[in-house]
């Protein structure tokens, strides 16, 4: 069944292709919820001609789309995480994670088009990600999860020793100032 998608649809194409698939995912999926169209002699015929109409616009959305791709040449991200044992993480980075941390530095995504090698993160480390910004402009990006510094953690011992230390202090502030001045 020949169709023409009017959305992006995952794993088959770009709004305004021209695919083919089974019947049944046609009919019974894509149709239905609005992804496309059949691809009958009249709708292939508009089809080109917005294509037609289309070319040059979409000039100018390629070159955008490449100045933002050029935006992460030189760029480094760090993204700081919760460690726990070694290098393991509380939780995981993500591409919502990565698209913040770029829109901090001045590189707008989102995060449906970014793609990060192996899914989500759970140890640091150096990591590699496919950030895609047009249909024909896709970049690869390299960046890098590190632990988060922890604070020092004192043994049971001092901090009780600490508090008996502070209080202590305390009880003999209230001795001097209950204590009659003399005059």
């Amino acid at each position: 069944m020949e169709l023409i998608l009017k959305k992006d649809v995952e794993n088959l194409g770009f709004a305004d292709d021209l695919v083919t698939v089974k019947n049944g995912y046609g009919r019974n999926f894509l149709i239905p919820q609005g992804y496309a169209v059949l691809a009958t002699p009249s709708a292939k015929k508009v089809l080109n001609e917005t294509m037609k109409q289309r070319a040059f616009k979409e000039k100018k959305v390629v070159d955008e789309a490449k100045t933002q791709a050029e935006k992460l040449n030189g760029l480094e991200i760090k993204i700081t995480a919760k460690t726990g044992e070694g290098d393991k993480l509380f939780g995981s980075v993500t591409n919502a994670d990565l698209a913040d941390a770029l829109e901090k530095e001045g590189v707008t995504i989102e995060k449906k088009y970014i793609i990060i090698a192996g899914g989500a993160i759970k140890r640091t480390g150096q990591y590699d990600a496919t950030i895609r910004f047009h249909r024909d402009v896709i970049s690869n990006f390299t960046f890098e999860v590190i632990a988060e510094a922890k604070p020092e953690v004192k043994s049971k011992s001092e901090t009780k020793a600490k508090a008996k230390v502070e209080e202590k202090a305390q009880s003999e502030d209230e001795v001097v100032e209950d204590t009659p001045e003399k005059e």
